[in-house]
Order: C-alpha cells, then sequence, then structure tokens
C-alpha cells in the first residue's frame, strides 16, 4: 500500500487542492468527507472513486460495488492527512469524480425555459451554499442555478452543509447575477408578502447573498417573508420558507 510523507509528493499536492475554488476547477474531482456522508456513498457508489485516503491507524473501507474494488488507498502521515481533512473528521477521505455541471451562457440564458421552479443562488459561503442546496432537494427542485458569484458547490465545507445534496441536484453554471432575466421571483425585503403571491408553474427563484443582496438588480418579481423584531432572515432559512411555501401551494 503506498505511503506519503513528503508534502513535495505529486498526488498529495493533487489532493490538498482539492480543498480550494482553483483545484476543484482543475482536477475535476473532489473530496468527500465524515463518516456519515463516505459511509453513505459507498453503499451506492453512483460516481468514479478515484482514491481513498487514510493514516496508518485507518483501514481501507469495503466497496460496495465491484467497480470500484481496484481504486487505489494511499496511507498518508497524520501531518500530511490533518491538512486535508479541513473538517477535522480523522476519517477515512474519498477523492471522487466530480459530476457534470453544465454551462449556461448569457445568450442561452435569454432563450432559457426552466421546468418547474428552478433555483439561481449567487452565494458566495460555501456553507450557506450547501445548505441551501440541501432544502432544494428536499422540496423537489429540479436543477440549481449558480451565478458567477456562488462557491464552488464541491468544496469540503458546501458537500458537508448539503449532507451529500450536492452529488444529487442537477447543477448548471451560469453567468453573473446581472445577466440573469429580469422576470426571475427574488427573495427581497421590500417585496410582496409571500402570502398574497400566487406561485408560476415554471419560474425561477433568485435567492440572494447575505450582506450583498441582490447586487442592485431589479427583479420585476420580489416576494418577502413576514418578519416582526428582524429587518431580514438568514438566506438559507428565507430561501426554505419560501421553498416550502410554494411546495404546500401546489
Amino acid at each position: 500500500m503506498p505511503k506519503i510523507e513528503s508534502p513535495q509528493n505529486t498526488t498529495f499536492k493533487k489532493c490538498l487542492s482539492l480543498t480550494s475554488a482553483k483545484g476543484l476547477k482543475q482536477e475535476g474531482a473532489f473530496l468527500l468527507s465524515g463518516e456519515k456522508l463516505v459511509r453513505e456513498f459507498l453503499a451506492n457508489p453512483h460516481l468514479k472513486i478515484l482514491l481513498e485516503l487514510g493514516t496508518a491507524r485507518m483501514t481501507p473501507l469495503p466497496r460496495g460495488s465491484l467497480q470500484h474494488a481496484d481504486a487505489d488507498y494511499l496511507e498518508l502521515s497524520s501531518e500530511l492527512f490533518a491538512q486535508i481533512d479541513v473538517l477535522g473528521t480523522h476519517f477515512n477521505i474519498l477523492v471522487l469524480e466530480q459530476p457534470p455541471i453544465t454551462s449556461l451562457t448569457r445568450e442561452q440564458l435569454a432563450s432559457y425555459e426552466p421546468r418547474g421552479l428552478e433555483a439561481v443562488m449567487p452565494i458566495g459561503d460555501p456553507g450557506n451554499l450547501g445548505a441551501l442546496i440541501r432544502s432544494c432537494e428536499a422540496f423537489a427542485v429540479p436543477r440549481i442555478l449558480l451565478t458567477q458569484e456562488a462557491a464552488h458547490p464541491f468544496l469540503p465545507k458546501a458537500v458537508k452543509a448539503s449532507a451529500g445534496s450536492v452529488l444529487r441536484v442537477p447543477l448548471a453554471r451560469g453567468p453573473a447575477l446581472a445577466e440573469f432575466p429580469d422576470s426571475c421571483i427574488a427573495l427581497d425585503k421590500d417585496g410582496t408578502p409571500i402570502d398574497h403571491f400566487t406561485w408560476p408553474e415554471n419560474g425561477m427563484l433568485v435567492v440572494g447573498e447575505e450582506g450583498a443582496g441582490l447586487g442592485g438588480k431589479n427583479f420585476t418579481q420580489r416576494i418577502r417573508i413576514p418578519t416582526q423584531g428582524v429587518e431580514s432572515l438568514n438566506a438559507v432559512v428565507a430561501a426554505s420558507i419560501a421553498l416550502a411555501h410554494r411546495a404546500a401551494s401546489l
């Protein structure tokens, strides 16, 4: 079994790069960490396993499918493993091939027709992005459109916050939020109260970044979640309430 102790090792450096958006784009792979997520995935491995990472105190995990039985197990020194285990799971980490993310250009977006209610996310915080992706799966959002401003959905923190939803929900990467159609439905504190809004069969729901909001974009359909005592809700909470409201109205 290969053992890596040098931080200059090429394979180690590639795996470490997967903790950053730049490395994720270059390598086309991502890290799956956390015992629960790893074991759930191995029970039904629907993505290609490229490597399994561990230390001398860990043992290779049983593979749920013969097609993944030949994936290499790499033993890292405790120090090197800790650098890759950015979430502090202290459990075997899988290096998986990224699911495809469709690209949408500005020109394609101009004639784009959503199916059902799709979510548009300019969310730059990977934890919030992952949590929103989880809510989208819970309320059967058929597709998530990531704007140029959004964090990479396969950053370790995003994968963890999604509880694995990012492995299952179809994703597309579009242009900047400013390029999205004015007809999108936007969550906004100055919008129409959600109880007075009739959801369309098809549409795009924009969930603004906390702080940055909608970036000055003037969407024609704006809805808000009425609150008492606070000016606005966390983006994840607000989007989850809106998605639940739409699901209940169908």
